[in-house]
């Protein structure tokens, strides 16, 4: 489909025609007076023509626009041509001279219309001159990046393998060592044995020697043989040579870790540094820029004033890592208030720290997965499945029991940052449920079967809350994340991406987000709010490898603690 002249682009490489009748020669100029394209030659006719000779004719880019035309709806016959200044509406003349809009200032629409096209030419200047290729200049410094990068890497991945292979030698180096010392050890021990092994070799010779001594003396030959015989009163026989049973060397292992063959190989680590901005070239200022009203300058400032709502950066960077003493692995992770959090293992160390991994306090408990969580007045409330009840810990460190749950066995908490309600996923026998208390530990809903009477849960092992009131369970044992509206009705469940889906850790963000561990595959999966999956947010390739917890802080930084060790890196994933 053919562009209308107003739809052509000022600056684009179109042929465009004479608007001459029978001319198709290329258009240059145009008559502002008579809105029409014209040639060179039809441009000198014009001005020589007695009717049109005072019309004004400029080049075809410093033309007027044609203003549409449109009737009143007021007074239909006649066209809007005026803009009245005051109320900033078109009008026509007849509503000019109305009481409605008497002593105002009225302009043509027609010159304002060309004071707008002439600031959007002025725009258009800067997109192209400016914007376009500033934004292609940082395209190509992305892509130069993006090759240093890679190259960075490799030399990285090459300096591993060259440790490793430096580390292997060593450990070749040292084990002979230990092997020559084990030769030299044998050879002493055979040794002092061989030398035990003659002496009683000599000892046997002499005995045999002397029993043929005694055969002699009980039948004399001759009559010396019995003189000696009757004069030796005691025979003497040596004693048997003292030996010694030698004490063989022991061999005692290493015992060396994978966290200790780590140590020796390094580690890699990303620099505490803000990236830095890339630097664009400042833009000259056009002296046609159109400058804000005092209307626009509030709008400008109301909008300054609104936080920004955040969105999924098109990255995943990683913030900081934190080693947390005290325990061997980070099994949940409870953000609480002053820039602490809680970080529990599968042995029952609860452990408080500060942002940095510095340890403030430290409980034992009887273990679990998502077993903890902090209220809304920063209390810590945790489950004692053992006996069956929920202790709360207040700032002042004073611990007592909220909530007795009878014989069922309480295995994960939330406490919701929308109402303070208190989410409980609970067991007993072979069933399972999820019990809603309020902040005083009032029981006020249980969710426990679909609307098909069936089952929903097996093993809530961990449990949050969304924005819109969804409770979302990681049910280890349906390998599922199972996801009830606030009434208590089932939604979806999110199997992951194939089979093998092995659920843990789980949580939320201000955008309805869900976000889950999977740690048979090592990764974390991320959800909108309806379930639907949107992409792997952390695998191996960002070094994670057994996740186990997850949460999001109020900078919307995302922590992620793992089951092999205890360390807890935070990640940057949203803008």
């Amino acid at each position: 489909m053919a562009l209308s002249e107003s739809q052509i682009p000022p600056d684009a490489q179109h042929y465009l025609v004479c608007g001459t009748e029978d001319c198709e020669k290329n258009c240059q100029f145009y008559c502002n007076d008579c809105h029409q394209p014209m040639c060179e030659q039809c441009r000198d006719e014009h001005q020589k023509n007695k009717k049109t000779k005072s019309h004004e004719v400029v080049s075809y880019k410093q033309r007027k626009r044609l203003l549409p035309v449109e009737k009143c709806k007021i007074h239909p016959t006649r066209s809007i041509e005026l803009l009245c200044q005051e109320c900033q509406i078109p009008i026509c003349p007849i509503c000019a001279t109305t009481k409605e809009h008497r002593d105002h200032v009225f302009i043509y629409l027609e010159v304002v219309f060309a004071e707008k096209c002439s600031l959007c030419n002025v725009e258009i200047t800067k997109i192209r001159s400016y914007f376009e290729p500033t934004s292609q200049d940082l395209k190509k410094e992305i892509a130069g990046d993006v090759t240093e990068i890679k190259k960075i890497m490799e030399d990285i991945r090459a300096s591993m393998k060259a440790e490793a292979e430096a580390v292997k030698k060593l450990v070749d180096t040292v084990t002979s060592d230990k092997i020559k010392q084990v030769n030299k050890m044998e050879q002493s021990l055979l040794h002092t044995l061989n030398g035990q092994n003659q002496e009683i070799d000599d000892y046997n010779n002499y005995l045999n020697g002397l029993v043929q001594t005694y055969y002699g003396y009980l039948s004399p030959s001759n009559i010396e043989q019995l003189k000696f015989f009757l004069k030796s009163e005691n025979f003497i026989i040596r004693p048997i040579p003292e030996t010694s049973k030698p004490v063989p060397p022991v061999f005692i292992a290493g015992q060396n870790s994978k966290e200790d063959v780590a140590k020796l190989l390094g580690r890699i680590t990303v620099p505490n540094t803000k990236p830095e901005n890339r630097i664009i070239k400042p833009m000259e200022t056009a002296s046609t820029e159109l400058k804000p009203t005092g209307k626009q300058k509030k709008q400008d400032r109301e909008k300054s004033d609104v936080k920004q709502t955040p969105s999924l950066s098109s990255s995943v960077t990683e913030v900081r890592e934190n080693t947390v003493p005290s325990v061997d692995e980070v099994f949940h992770i409870s953000l609480g208030k002053s820039g602490k959090l809680w970080i529990s293992d599968f042995y029952g160390n609860l452990v408080q720290t500060d942002l940095q991994g510095n340890q403030l306090q430290k409980i034992h408990t009887s273990g679990g997965y998502g077993y903890h969580t902090v209220t809304q007045d920063g209390d810590l409330i945790y489950t004692d499945k053992k006996n069956k009840v929920i202790n709360r810990i207040t700032p002042d460190n004073t611990i007592t029991a909220l909530i007795k749950t009878g014989d069922w066995k309480s295995i994960s908490i939330h406490s919701s940052p929308i109402n303070g309600d208190i989410l409980v996923g609970m067991r007993k026998d072979r069933k399972a449920k999820v019990t809603r208390y309020n902040k005083t530990g009032t029981e006020i809903q249980n969710i426990e079967r679909d609307i098909k009477g069936q089952g929903l849960y097996r093993k809530p092992h961990y449990i949050t809350e969304n924005i819109n009131g969804d409770v979302c369970v990681s049910d280890v044992k349906n390998d599922a994340v199972v996801v009830v509206d606030k009434s208590g009705q089932h939604r979806f469940s999110y199997t992951g991406q194939r089979s093998g889906f092995n659920p843990n850790g789980i949580c939320t963000d201000v955008l309805g987000h869900i976000l889950v561990c999977d740690i048979f595959r090592g990764t974390v999966h991320l959800l909108d709010q309806d379930g639907q999956f949107l992409s792997l947010l952390l695998t191996s390739q960002q070094g994670v490898y057994i996740p186990r917890s997850v949460c999001v802080d109020d900078e919307n930084n995302l922590w992620v603690g793992e089951s092999i060790t205890n360390t807890v890196t935070v990640y940057k994933y949203l803008q």
